[in-house]
């Protein structure tokens, strides 16, 4: 398991957005070098968990519990043979694309230590959810439906030990909860099948923010 590519994405004006005086940092790619990683800050404030990568919206993306997109390239492998077309390591916006690891069956709460010593301890908190901006990316009609329909969402994760990522680092799973919700469980509650949403609740503390308090408003409580 490890990390094919660390990318990053430069603010680039696009006619697909109007959000952020359409710019966007959707276009990543991959970085020469170790890239530092840290905690961003909460989300509105904080941007992307990488040094150099530019999060444009801050209103929906960024944050701490999505400070770092990864995404499987045999996933990307996939999607290239779905779509009939190539898809290069960062294509999908993700900060790390990877080998060896299945992002569609983590765990919320799932920790990754990349690198080794020196290097981030990583959080698993969701899937993605896809938005207009990455259609207009990738230039495919019904893309939206598509990306949800596969359930193939990648993983958001927050940043609990700051380090620097390289191309080449092995990834180390050092804690697997194992209360079974997972990132494309995750996706399905809080986007198509609403109905799962109480099955998230074993995720606790680990789940994103914004799951949480939809949780605690489903019990008529306040979020933790």
């Amino acid at each position: 398991m490890k990390v094919l590519s660390v990318n990053v994405g430069r603010p680039l004006a696009v006619p697909y957005t109007t959000q952020s005086e359409g710019l966007t940092g959707i276009d990543k790619r991959p970085a020469e070098g170790p890239v530092r990683v840290t905690a961003p800050g909460p989300k509105g404030v904080g941007g992307s968990g990488l040094t150099g990568d530019a999060v444009c919206d801050r209103r929906h993306h960024g944050g701490n519990d999505q400070a770092v997109y990864a995404y499987a390239r045999e996933d990307l492998d996939e999607w290239e043979r779905v779509l009939g077309r190539p898809l290069r390591d960062g294509e999908f916006g993700e900060n790390l694309t990877t080998e060896g690891l299945d992002l569609s069956h983590a765990e919320i709460g799932e920790r990754w230590r990349v690198g080794g010593e020196g290097g981030p301890l990583l959080e698993v908190t969701s899937g993605r959810i896809p938005c207009r901006t990455f259609q207009g990316h990738l230039g495919e009609r019904g893309w939206v439906k598509r990306f949800s329909e596969a359930g193939l969402t990648g993983a958001y994760l927050r940043v609990l030990e700051e380090g620097t990522v390289r191309a080449g680092d092995a990834v180390e799973i050092v804690r697997r909860p194992g209360h079974g919700v997972t990132t494309t469980m995750e996706f399905r509650a809080t986007t198509t099948q609403r109905e799962l949403l109480p099955r998230l609740a074993p995720a606790g503390e680990a789940l994103h923010t914004e799951v949480r308090e939809k949780l605690a408003r489903l019990r008529g409580a306040a979020p933790a």
